[in-house]
């Protein structure tokens, strides 16, 4: 169905349109100069541009429109840029390394979190004298509250890299690493989640089982799916931090019924852990026990903006990435708009005068959409055409490599003959691989509040400071080559 607005028919449409995007762009010449008080990014994970623009047109149909006119809450901001995003021995990045880039201000070897590019991954003995510190401890250290909000473990890549420093990303517990690296004294990372920056305000997301030991249920609660823990130390983190935070207004909760009943007044630290690894995808979220990315947003928000001094927050959509890899599209796509619905609860939360937010990627993926669709055309459908060599009909996304490879005796499958639009479709590859690669080409990176303007045209990963101040930390340079912790966390 072409969603075509009669008045788009009349030139003067157009026209009016101009202007108004005009006036619009010259208001921007009004620019905020303030120190920000807050900060939020949010990251989501392999949102490369065709993803954003996919979930555009998703969001507009699930609300009964055509979609390519729809506006995401991200379209609004007012400054857009682009952000290299290879790794130091990678130009097809991994999410480790380009975490430690823009939580930390420093370029890293794929693989390795909070750690230069002089660690080599996996090689325990490279660790020492090559961490590198992350925004939240310099949020942390100038008085703010600081907060991770995640639908990964909370011990992925990406969160990992703003409290970790781990020459592997995958040593979620010491279950997963090995015995010489344990002998030359590495810790894993959920270890470090609670010791390397032991008061971080608000821990939101999966990992539960890495925090619990061997043989040892991660919930104490009757009638629950219980999962043993992972660790072989012995150790219950879990109970550790709550005996920590229990005289502090700790809290900790593992299911939505507990989240939402919280007093964020009664709450100065949460952790929040809901599932034994990652998060489930929205489409299969069980809305009963499940809290969604809006909602763990909305809660941290509430309970971080107490500080006077402000807040760090860092929200990361991590599953667009894992159904990218699966080649589950709608997976990834709903996700994408889920996280735009946190941007946009973020948003009616704090003011631009005094809260910078940026959303960006860490890296793209093989992902994509064309085949001269017509307007309105279903964003999971078929493109109107068949293929002019196996003359047999495709669906407009497509990956370029991955699990959707099929063939029947060496012919490509005949996508009509099955449910394409199912949850779960692995849409078509070219190239068979039992997990789709991400994407090298930059990644957008929309900005709006105090300094936003600082983000513009083509970003390095590289550090900017404050000419003529000594002693002062990079903020957010990273994949956005930003400012300094005295322009914007100060």
């Amino acid at each position: 169905m072409v969603f075509l607005n009669k008045q788009e028919k009349d030139p003067k449409f157009w026209n009016t349109f101009a202007q108004r995007t005009l006036k619009n762009a010259l208001t921007l010449q009004n620019l905020n100069r303030n120190k920000a008080k807050n900060l939020i990014l949010f990251l989501g994970d392999g949102m490369g541009v065709p993803t954003v623009t996919a979930a555009r047109i998703l969001k507009g149909q699930l609300n009964g429109e055509g979609g390519e006119e729809t506006v995401l809450e991200m379209d609004k901001f007012p400054f857009v840029s682009l952000a290299k995003t290879y790794n130091t021995n990678a130009q097809v990045p991994d999410s480790a390394g380009t975490a430690t880039a823009y939580l930390c201000g420093v370029k890293a070897n794929e693989g390795t979190v909070g750690v230069s590019a002089a660690a080599v991954r996996s090689q325990c003995n490279t660790t020492k004298g090559n961490e590198v510190t992350s925004i939240l401890r310099w949020a942390k250290d100038a008085g703010k509250s600081v907060g991770i909000v995640t639908t990964t473990r909370v011990n992925h890549a990406t969160p990992s890299a703003a409290y970790a420093h781990s020459v592997d990303r995958d040593w979620y517990s010491d279950n997963e690493m090995p015995a010489e690296a344990l002998q030359d004294g590495c810790r894993d990372i959920a270890r470090q989640l609670f010791e390397n920056i032991p008061n971080i305000d608000v821990i939101m997301g999966g990992g539960r089982k890495y925090m619990f030991p061997k043989n040892v249920s991660d919930v104490e609660y009757p009638n629950v799916a219980k999962h043993s823990g992972t660790r072989k130390d012995g150790r219950n983190l879990v109970q550790e931090w709550r005996d920590r935070m229990e005289t502090q207004k700790g809290h900790y909760v593992w299911n939505k019924k507990q989240l939402l009943s919280l007093n964020p007044n009664n709450v100065d630290y949460l952790l929040g852990l809901f599932e034994p690894g990652d998060l489930t995808y929205d489409l299969e979220r069980n809305t009963d026990t499940d809290p969604s990315l809006t909602e763990m947003v909305e809660v941290a928000i509430k309970i971080l903006r107490k500080n006077p001094s402000g807040f760090y927050l860092l929200v990361e959509g991590g599953r667009i990435d894992h159904g990218h890899h699966e080649g589950k599209a709608k997976q990834a796509l709903h996700e994408a708009v889920e996280m735009d619905r946190a941007i946009g609860r973020a948003d009616l939360m704090t003011s631009t005068h005094d809260t910078m937010t940026v959303v960006t990627a860490d890296h793209s993926h093989m992902f994509n959409f064309g085949g001269y669709t017509p307007r309105g055309n279903i964003i999971f459908g078929l493109a109107p055409m068949l293929s002019d060599v196996d003359q047999k009909p495709f669906t407009s996304i497509l990956y370029g490599n991955g699990p959707g490879y099929k063939t029947i005796n060496g012919v490509r499958e005949n996508v009509s003959t099955i449910d394409y639009q199912d949850n779960n479709y692995q849409a078509q590859a070219a190239v068979p691989l039992n997990t789709e690669t991400h994407g090298g080409e930059d990644v957008a990176v929309f900005a709006k509040g105090p300094l936003a303007h600082l983000l513009h045209g083509v970003h390095e990963e590289h550090c900017l400071s404050k000419s003529g101040t000594a002693g002062l930390h990079p903020v957010l340079s990273s994949i956005l080559a930003l400012l300094t912790v005295t322009q914007l966390i100060c």
